[in-house]
């Protein structure tokens, strides 16, 4: 049995974690801090192998800029709903964060993320998710409909816009022209319509995603989220 502790302990120590920090405090509803960060229980944790764009960071789709940041918090809030969330810890960052796999219904969060487009593979870290970046890019989902800078370049200041990420590699055809660009607005009365490229009221509708508000790839996503289609 003493044996046994001491393994316990090491391994615990080996992920500079404490016996206090037990695998219980990893298991539970999860607050969303930003597309990459969740808690639980008080615990702070960042999502292995992946980097979302930054709270306050700005994307381009259709030739109108958008809180990407805020999408993707609002896209894991939605992913993750009411549903449990467990996490495996994989080590302790520079500012005491534990960084997890974690997984909700049997989901990988982490690989959700970066395959719907709304967060990129860490590739410093590790090339777990590069595949589910490549599907996301040749599909032009989540930040790939239109252009950004990596969340990395952008905490360093270092902003540089789509020549930056269209030198990774080619667009889809789709993806060049912006394949979820349907606006998905809420008026002033709570009801949620969406917008239409082409439409009478498309251009001089803004998304403000911290209201709710979103884009849409499809007009069948929009109705099955519960947004009618504009009049006109």
């Amino acid at each position: 049995m003493l044996r046994l502790l001491l393994i316990c302990l090491s391994a615990l120590a080996a992920l500079h974690l404490t016996p206090a920090a037990s695998a219980a405090d990893l298991i539970g509803q999860a607050s969303i801090i930003d597309g990459d960060t969740i808690e639980i229980h008080g615990q702070r944790i960042r999502l292995f192998g992946i980097d979302a764009p930054e709270h306050d960071q700005l994307c381009e789709a259709g030739g109108n800029q958008y809180r990407c940041g805020q999408q993707a918090a609002l896209a894991l809030a939605d992913q993750i709903g009411r549903q449990t969330v467990d996490c495996a810890p994989r080590d302790v960052d520079q500012y005491g964060r534990f960084v997890a796999v974690c997984s909700a219904g049997g989901e990988d969060l982490n690989a959700w993320m970066v395959r719907n487009g709304w967060a990129l593979a860490y590739r410093h870290y590790s090339a777990a998710y590069v595949p589910d970046e490549d599907a996301a890019h040749l599909a032009g989902l989540g930040i790939w409909r239109g252009t950004f800078d990596t969340p990395w370049d952008w905490r360093r200041g270092t902003r540089q816009g789509a020549a930056q990420v269209e030198s990774q590699a080619p667009l889809s055809s789709a993806a060049a022209v912006g394949q979820c660009a349907i606006k998905g607005n809420i008026s002033s009365k709570g009801e949620r319509i969406y917008h239409v490229p082409g439409g009478r009221y498309y251009d001089a509708t803004m998304i403000d995603t911290a209201k709710g508000e979103r884009w849409f790839c499809t007009e069948a996503e929009a109705v099955a989220a519960g947004w009618r289609r504009s009049k006109l």
